[in-house]
């Protein structure tokens, strides 16, 4: 963290320095930089780069850094509207607009101000990323024989081995395509699984970053509730008959947003149901890996219980490591399979070998399960920090269920009170929060907002933000 922060530093002095040098004018050498800030080499190295990728420096190897000339002015902006017509000139028939709407996914990718409590995060704070063990991991995969040729198109086979043996039953290696991170994964398995104008069971509220890729697929998502207990196989049977569907997505473990875990005797329900119904279940286990310390024993994945081939499973290291490491496994039996590998070359020919050989040697490292029980630790510590803070400051905020496993907490709202109107006023005072409506695929039975607790810097930070959101509440509430 020190070192990424010295390089954003020196950047920002040598930007504002750059007047002083003609355009083509050669800047101090990196000696001479390492010396006068007392920075090291690797820091002035990539200060430079920096400069250079923002196109305000040319680097010359042998000759030095030099202030880049001017960019030639920009030309008379064109005109565009065109493309209103052409986007949509055959949406009367389409069943589905293909519109893509990505503000549900963008409410937790978006890094917020600076100084703003980060509740809206999606992914693991750098300071709980294992940036050691990836780097090291990183390194020992490039000097692996091979390591920058081409990989096999399902991927290499001592990874998926590895994912076989991580989902467990009788999943075999020959059965798992490494895939580039989960919503990757997700992508090709809708697209495979249900034509354009088909209606797709999801639960209900369900991560929205999967409505958006089904209706972007023009697929038409219906809810079918869900409780702390998972889905519930009475209306999941209802909604395959009355709307014929053919897919079923749903998250059994640590369910988005509500953190629920299906119940073991309704496990076997859902296969049963969605078997009968001629469907696959689409099983996006995407934080296996964040358990919580205080967690029992986990069910299995839905896949290490199905023979004939109804699970589609959706697993990931991304959430356990870093937003860049988008390594994942998609898992399925049968026919299947084969037009799942037929998309994924289509669309992305492999995930770069690179990456895989670097998954293998991080899964294969000592540091991974020392990473993951550190992991395990904190995010019960942080889970217990906010829900207390929660309690005693926000009392009136009901939480229904207490995850033991994932990164967020999601939170029913006081009657009355306006989700868009407290995640303004929540932003104004200084922590930013994910609305509760993008996560459900129609009308929500009441406001809700979650609260991630993995994506900020510790203890005294969730706090903190608590108390941001308190006084966000006052200046909303009627």
């Amino acid at each position: 963290m020190q070192e990424r922060s010295s390089v954003g530093e020196l950047a920002n002095q040598l930007r504002r320095e750059l007047n002083r040098y003609s355009p083509g004018g050669k800047l101090p050498s990196s000696r001479a930089l390492v010396e006068r800030f007392r920075v090291s080499p690797v820091t002035v190295s990539r200060a430079l780069a920096q400069l250079a990728a923002e196109g305000l420096v040319v680097t010359r190897p042998g000759a030095g850094a030099f202030r880049a000339r001017p960019r030639p002015a920009a030309g008379p902006a064109g005109d565009t509207s065109w493309q209103e017509v052409a986007l949509s000139a055959d949406g009367a028939a389409d069943l589905v607009p293909r519109s893509v709407d990505a503000s549900g996914v963008l409410v937790s990718l978006a890094a917020p101000p600076p100084g703003v409590v980060e509740f809206n995060g999606g992914y693991l704070h750098p300071s709980l990323q294992p940036e050691r063990a990836m780097a090291a991991a990183l390194s020992r995969a490039g000097r692996r024989p091979g390591a920058w040729g081409r990989p096999p198109m399902e991927g290499l086979p001592e990874l998926r081995e590895w994912f076989a043996r991580s989902i467990g039953g009788a999943v075999t290696a020959a059965e798992v395509l490494v895939t580039s991170g989960g919503q990757s994964a997700l992508t090709t398995a809708l697209r495979a699984l249900a034509p354009p104008g088909a209606p797709v069971l999801v639960e209900s509220p369900t991560y929205p970053g999967m409505l958006a890729i089904a209706r972007a697929a023009g697929l038409r998502p219906v809810p079918v509730p869900v409780d702390a207990d998972g889905v519930r196989p009475a209306l999941l049977a209802d909604a395959f008959r009355a709307t014929g569907a053919r897919v079923f997505v749903c998250q059994p473990l640590f369910q988005n947003p509500t953190g629920g875990v299906l119940a073991p005797e309704r496990r076997g329900e859902v296969l049963r149901i969605a078997r009968e119904a001629g469907a696959f279940v689409v099983e996006d286990d995407f934080v296996r890996r964040l358990v919580h310390e205080d967690s029992g024993p986990l069910p299995r994945p839905l896949a290490a219980d199905d023979p004939d081939g109804v699970v589609v499973h959706v697993c990931s290291l991304t959430k356990a490591t870093s937003p860049s490491f988008r390594v994942s496994a998609l898992a399925a039996r049968g026919p299947v399979l084969e037009r799942l590998r037929a998309i994924q070359v289509v669309d992305t020919f492999f995930v770069p070998r690179p990456l895989q050989e670097a998954a293998l040697e991080l899964v294969g490292s000592p540091a991974w399960p020392r990473h993951l029980r550190a992991v395990s630790a904190e995010l019960k510590a942080r889970r217990d920090t906010m829900t207390s803070a929660l309690r005693m400051h926000l009392p009136d905020f009901a939480l229904p269920h207490i995850p033991s496993g994932g990164y967020h907490l999601w939170l029913r709202l006081p009657d009355g009170t306006a989700e868009s109107a407290l995640t303004a006023a929540a932003l104004r005072a200084g922590v930013a929060i994910t609305p509760g409506r993008p996560y459900f695929s129609a009308e929500p039975p009441a406001a809700h907002v979650r609260l991630s607790f993995a994506a900020v810097a510790g203890g005294e930070e969730i706090a903190e933000g608590v108390r941001r959101l308190r006084r966000a509440c006052a200046e909303v509430r009627p």
